[in-house]
């Protein structure tokens, strides 16, 4: 079974981040889900990412690793957008990543140096969602796809951002159905 760091959006810590980890753990693995926002959970895109602004990058990135520090090494790393930053700085540059599961959101992989070629990922974001289409996300995705021996690119039909947070209008059952199956027989390979 996996343990896994698993981040959350720009949102804050909703209650569809935890049923989505609830879900990961009733098939046996670990999941940490580290509050990055200390409590404080925002009603759209834009105030939590002006929060994340105002506190200051480089701080939810130290929230991020002290968040890490206190787990074993031995870690998938996960994140739903804003939570893709911490969680794909840490897959690439903390020794003894297991894996990489990014949702939303993607950065190249040059932002933090090479990606480690054997170290497995997943992305999965919506073929018309203007955040992740739109905004370079696609693109980064398809190059770390590119330049690792293990990762694979998921498109779902549909246009939502946070699709898989059932706490949210955007959410939609089925893509997050397939999603978490895909992402179940990920960490199960992996761990």
């Amino acid at each position: 079974m996996s343990d896994v760091l698993l981040f959350h959006h720009a949102l804050g810590p909703t209650e569809g981040l935890h049923a989505f980890a609830s879900e990961l753990r009733r098939s046996g693995h670990t999941v940490h889900t580290p509050d990055l926002f200390k409590g404080r959970t925002f009603g759209s895109i834009e105030e939590g990412v002006g929060y994340a602004s105002e506190v200051g990058w480089d701080e939810i990135m130290a929230r991020g690793e002290r968040a890490a520090e206190a787990l074993t090494n031995e870690l998938v790393y996960a994140g739903f957008s804003l939570g893709v930053v911490p969680a794909q700085r840490l897959a690439q540059t903390r020794p003894g990543a297991l894996g990489a599961l990014f949702f939303y959101s993607c950065l190249p992989p040059s932002e933090f140096g090479a990606w480690p070629a054997d170290l497995p990922a997943q992305i999965h974001g919506m073929d018309a969602d203007p955040i992740f289409m739109g905004e370079g996300d696609v693109d980064a995705a398809r190059e770390l796809v590119e330049s690792a021996d293990d990762a694979e690119l998921f498109l779902y039909p549909g246009n939502q951002h946070y699709f898989a947070d059932s706490s949210l209008p955007s959410y939609d059952a089925g893509a997050t159905r397939l999603l978490t199956d895909r992402v179940l027989e990920f960490l199960a390979r992996v761990g």
